[in-house]
């Protein structure tokens, strides 16, 4: 008799232990599922994947699952942003812009289809070549004083120049949301009209019998029409600062001047009434451009370009 309680005693208690041991296994995986979150991961792709997990961010999500991004890549919502249970995370191209549609409010909002869909109409770029005209300027020489009895003479006639300008252009429903200017390239120079102002000369009479050209020279009035630009002794212009040419001779302010090799070192120019020598060469110095030295950089800024008639002094 006293065998039996005994056993029965035993089986007790083996009961009540494992009645135990089974609730605070229970209680375990209840912790462990109310921490767990149902995450939705949709690849760039479009390749979708379900995962549970216990992480609190998106980077911690992908670096659990082995998710790397590369430089072209953004997630939506942003990386470091939490997420609960239900968050759908995206992986797309950095130049991706989600179009969010306004919550409609309590009292209601009228939506057609039609602007709900163009909201979410994609972007696309193109690259556009647009031809744009470069105006040309007028440039006057008088040389008659505060004489009010004078006349002009074209000497030349203007012509605009003509650049391409590359863009770069966002459309949505074929409409231009931006534009951005990606390069420009001229195809050809403008040909400044330049205008010479005589002084009349009268007879006697008081008639008009003549009129006298003002004092620019011959050379500089009917010389061809370069582009001048000016460059000084630092590295910036030229790539050193030794201030020695290409003949080999020091660089002056005044005298030298870079141009193409259609002219020899040693000759002289007439560069808009003075007198300049070619001494130097450049690597972006061709065709009908020339350019001036001066002693500074401050100088060279403030020249600019002008185009200026240049002919040769035998």
């Amino acid at each position: 008799m006293k065998n039996q309680e005994k056993a029965s005693i035993s089986i007790m208690k083996i009961l009540c232990v494992s009645i135990i041991l089974i609730l605070i296994s229970g209680i375990g995986v209840m912790a462990v599922n109310t921490n767990l979150k149902d995450i939705k991961i949709i690849l760039q792709n479009g390749y979708e994947m379900t995962v549970l997990t216990s992480k609190a961010t998106i980077n911690e999500i992908l670096d659990e699952n082995n998710i790397i991004l590369n430089e072209n890549q953004k997630t939506i919502p942003e990386e470091t942003e939490e997420v609960k249970a239900g968050t759908i995370i995206k992986i797309v191209d950095k130049s991706y812009n989600e179009v969010q549609i306004a919550k409609v409010s309590e009292q209601g909002a009228e939506t057609t289809l039609e602007e709900l869909l163009n909201n979410y109409a994609p972007i696309t770029e193109k690259i556009v070549v647009e031809q744009v005209e470069i105006p040309y300027e007028t440039i006057t020489k008088n040389s008659t004083g505060t004489n009010d009895d004078t006349e002009n003479k074209v000497l030349q006639n203007g012509e605009n120049g003509i650049k391409e300008v590359t863009y770069k252009v966002k459309y949505q429903n074929e409409v231009e949301i931006e534009k951005i200017q990606l390069s420009e390239k001229v195809i050809k120079e403008p040909v400044n009209k330049i205008v010479q102002v005589n002084k009349k000369i009268t007879s006697r009479a008081g008639t008009t019998s003549r009129t006298t050209p003002s004092t620019v020279t011959t050379s500089s009035a009917n010389g061809q029409i370069y582009k001048i630009t000016a460059y000084c002794p630092c590295s910036k212009c030229c790539g050193k600062s030794n201030g020695i040419t290409a003949m080999g001779t020091r660089a002056t302010a005044g005298r030298t001047v870079a141009a193409s090799s259609k002219f020899t070192f040693g000759t002289k120019l007439n560069i808009n009434g003075r007198t300049y020598v070619v001494e130097d060469r450049g690597g972006a110095i061709n065709g009908n451009k020339i350019d001036i030295f001066v002693n500074s950089h401050a100088e060279a800024l403030a020249w600019g370009v002008r185009y200026l008639p240049v002919s040769v002094i035998n």
